[in-house]
Parts: structure tokens; sequence; C-alpha cells
């Protein structure tokens, strides 16, 4: 069975045993700079995985929090948790104590793998942490079973099991897969596998539940939208964009983070690409990078074939400056969300031909059902939809918060319900105007925010990153925009700003913090 032939929710578990049988010398994953497992290498460690974890009382149904950053260790101990039948619940320890403190509770784990630094941080040097800005929990009090991985430092609990002594080598384990040698896995589309937290109160937090099946149509669906191959090379820390690399025969790679840093320097990262052919970024470390080359800072990597964008809003204005950076590149623009991923994926070509209102998304992606409700709002269901949020009923379809339409087959965003603004008796959704604003020359991003007044009306504010160089880009908007967008959506006030603030692991546009910076510019 390949992939290209799997039926949607296959178990992803056996997609990747499948594809260990079909090319099990091939370089499957490793560090950038560092020689790579082959697939039958990275079946064999992650067998072990298995084999070890039983033998200290892992058990099929237990859940391990994980707080290790992604390296090749870490994605070995994920695969062979959900192999051995476990769930894996990624929970970020940078929300804090209490709130992390809640979404433990929820998802009640046995086990934690977690780095000794954290231990360390949030133990005997939590003041020092405190300093560097980090308010944690105290993982070493988690009364659950700990796994560290790095050099045991103080803090690390009495008995937790090195990482290392999970995924290391053993004689006879690393030798070319077969179908004797690989074990025969239990095949259970519908096993819990892996819970993302969404953002969320303390009051209450959103767990979202996948399983083997969805993660595997979703890995599926991703990798058939791309250009992987054998014989391809993506760069990447995301897992959910590495784990289709693989399964389609290609060879994943990781950049090394810092040693106390939890993000990616994305000059940095472009720096190592000579040797990939596709990659991923968000847009807004897509914009750092295209800084860079543009000053003149760093090379254009001349390898890369296709570079993936996602996690925020890709604008016509960073697919231009992309296209001309890097001509030989091909851009994809995917859209999705934790609870159902991809939802759609169109290319960079086809995002910039489109002429009228709204953000193209491409075609709903295979299996991926998209209806919109009465008042515009996007319904999505598929075999790729999480099982449902923990501890609440199965979700069929879930609301996505987006305004859509079709043209044609064509999905197109026009705002989201929840970024709405109110003036006068005007519902005004920003998603609608600001890629045409985007595409004014001299534009470079372009975020509307709503100021409330002191009689519950919002003042909106068009906040806008200028290219180098623009001259008298206020007044040209303002000579503009009637023409570009409807009168009853012009801003009240434009600013100005050295760049727009995003928050999360994807670095969105942070919304909220943006409002209060033109608050305060506006006075």
């Amino acid at each position: 069975m390949s992939i290209e032939n799997a039926s949607a929710g296959d178990d992803f578990t056996v997609l990747l045993r499948d594809q260990v049988l079909r090319t099990p010398d091939a370089p499957a994953l490793g560090v950038i700079g560092e020689p790579p497992l082959s697939f039958a290498e990275l079946d064999a460690r992650v067998r072990l995985v298995v084999k070890r974890l039983h033998s200290r009382g892992f058990q099929p149904g237990d859940r391990m929090l994980f707080s290790i950053r992604p390296c090749v260790d870490a994605v070995v101990l994920v695969l062979g948790t959900v192999a051995a039948g476990g769930t894996v619940v990624f929970v970020d320890p940078g929300v804090g104590p209490e709130l992390f403190t809640r979404r433990v509770e929820l998802v009640n784990p046995r086990w934690a793998a977690t780095e000794s630094l954290l231990y360390l941080l949030s133990g005997p040097l939590r003041r020092a942490g405190r300093r560097l800005g980090l308010a944690l929990p105290e993982f070493g009090r988690l009364p659950v079973r700990h796994i560290h991985s790095g050099t045991r430092l103080p803090g690390t609990p009495r008995g937790s099991i090195p990482l290392r002594q999970l995924v290391g080598s053993e004689p006879g384990w690393s030798s070319p897969a077969s179908s004797a040698t690989v074990d025969a896995l239990v095949e259970d589309p519908d096993a819990e596998a892996l819970i993302v937290f969404t953002s969320g109160t303390t009051a209450a937090p959103k767990a979202v539940v996948h399983t083997r099946g969805s993660l595997g149509a979703g890995l599926a669906a991703m990798a058939g939208h791309t250009t992987l191959m054998p014989g391809s090379h993506l760069h990447t820390e995301q897992l959910m964009m590495g784990l289709p690399a693989i399964l389609e025969g290609a060879r994943w790679s990781m950049p090394r983070y810092p040693r106390l840093g939890t993000h990616i320097d994305p000059v940095g990262f472009a720096r190592t690409l000579d040797t990939a052919t596709h990659a991923f970024f968000t847009p807004a470390d897509l914009a750092v990078v295209l800084d860079a080359i543009e000053a003149g800072r760093l090379d254009a990597p001349t390898e890369i074939e296709e570079i993936s964008l996602g996690g925020a809003p890709v604008t016509p204005a960073l697919l231009r400056r992309a296209r001309a950076a890097l001509p030989g590149t091909e851009f994809l623009a995917i859209y999705g969300m934790t609870e159902i991923l991809p939802v759609a994926v169109t290319s960079g070509i086809d995002k910039l031909a489109f002429d009228g209102p709204g953000d193209p998304l491409g075609a709903p992606a295979e299996g991926v059902d998209a209806r919109l409700a009465d008042d515009g709002e996007l319904i999505l269901s598929g075999p790729n939809l999480c099982r449902g949020y923990l501890g609440e009923p199965p979700l069929k379809e879930i609301a996505t918060g987006d305004l859509a339409r079709f043209e044609g087959e064509t999905l197109v965003l026009m705002g989201r319900k929840k970024d709405m603004m109110i003036r006068g008796k005007t519902n005004i959704y920003p998603g609608l105007y600001e890629p045409a604003i985007t595409a004014v020359e001299g534009v470079r991003q372009a975020i509307m925010v709503g100021v409330p007044d002191e009689i519950g009306d919002e003042r909106i504010v068009l906040a806008v990153v200028a290219d180098p160089g623009a001259a008298d880009l206020e007044a040209r908007l303002r000579r503009e925009l009637p023409s570009l967008i409807d009168v009853s959506a012009l801003p009240d006030d434009i600013v100005l700003v050295a760049e727009i603030p995003v928050s999360g692991r994807t670095r969105k546009p942070d919304r909220a913090a943006l409002r209060a910076l033109v608050e305060r510019r506006l006075g």
C-alpha cells in the first residue's frame, strides 16, 4: 500500500511502516549537518522505543506530556509512543503555571518527557528562570513517570529515565527492514494518538484529540499537495510538515535550537538550506528572510524548489517579494487549523493570478467537505477532522469562524467572524479588505483593527508596514483606498508601524497587541 493509494483515515503508523519496506536504505531523518538515519534505522529505533516503553510499564492508552524541542530523538520518541498505543500531549510550558496545571489536570497523563533544562529552571534555578522571563510550572513535582532529555541536571526527579536509554541503538535492531523483521502492528485508526491545546482561558482549556486515522488522512493529504518524493530533502522543525515528507520517502532534516531558545532564528535557518529542496516557513519568518536577502545580509538559497507557507495568512505582497528574491522557487499557501489540517492548499502563482475580493485558498483538500452556513461561515468535515475536544462529544463537523465563498471550486476566505469590527450599523470584516490593501504599491503588510470609543462603537485603524523608500504612503492610501475597498470600511486612521506584532509558534498577527500599540500611538 503506497501513500498515494491510501484510503482516507489509514493508521499513520502503518503508512510509515509501509514506506520503510519500500525504501529501507534511503535517508529518512536527521539534524542538518549530520548523517541522517535511514528508513530502516528509523524503524529500528521506533521499534526499540516500543519495546523499552512496554518493559518499563507503559500501557496502551497512556498519555505522555511532551516538552522537548524538535530533534531526532524527540521525533523517534513521538513515533514510538504512538506505536506503543499511547498518546502524545503537546503542552507549551510557556503558557504559565496556572494554565499549564489546568491542562495537565484535564489530560491526566501517566508519563512526561521533558528537557533537563526545564527541570533545572523550574526547580533549583526557578528565580533565574524568572529573570529570563520564564514563568514555568515545577516539572519535577508532576505525579508521573519521567523521561528526561539531555544531561541529568539538578531538579531532575530521581528515577527519571534518560531519553537516550529509550532511543539508542541495540545490536541486531539496525539491520535492513523486511517483512520478517518488521513487527506486525495492531492497526487501529480510531485509537487516540495526539492531543494539542488550542488557545483558551485557564477556566476552560480546549484539548483537540486526533486519532491515528485523522492524522493519517491529514498527513497523506498534505503530502499529496507538495512535490515531495524519494530524493527530496525537506528542512523544517514542524512535525506536521516533516511527517508527510518521510511518508513520501523524502528526507527530513531539522535545524538546531539555541541552547536556551524556543524559536529558530529565520535568517540562521535560511543559511542552512543549501542542500535542501523543500522548506517550510511561517509568513512572518519568511518576511524576515526576505528583508535579509534584500538588504544584502543573506545570499538567496539556490537549491530550494518549493517553500510551503502556513500558520497565518499569505498575502500577495509577501508572495511578490518572495518570487522576486527566489525566482526559481515555487510557493504553496496552506490553510488549516488545529482541528483539521490541511483544509486547502494553493500555489503562489494561482494566488497572485486571482482577481476578485477575498483571499483565495484553493480547492478543498481531498476528502474535505466544505459548506457555507447561512451567514457565510465556513463549515468543515472530513477524514482528517479530529475526533473532537477532550471531555466533549465527538465532532461530526466544525464551524471555523471564517467567512468564505466559492468561486468555482476555489474556496475564498472573506474574513473572520471574531475579528469583526462594528462601526455604526456596519459590520466590517478585515480579512475581506486586507489583501486588497497589501496590493497597493509600497505596502508590505496591512492589518485593520477596531479601537472602541466611549459609546461602544469602533474607530477603524489601518496599521501599515511600508516598503523601504515608500514615500507619502499614508496620503497615497487615502487617495487610492476609496476605489479599492467599500467606502463603509475606509479606515478612520492610518498608522505606519515598523512591524506587526505576532504571537505563538506560528507567529500569527497579534491583533490584540496591535490594537494596544495603535491606541498608544493615537493617544
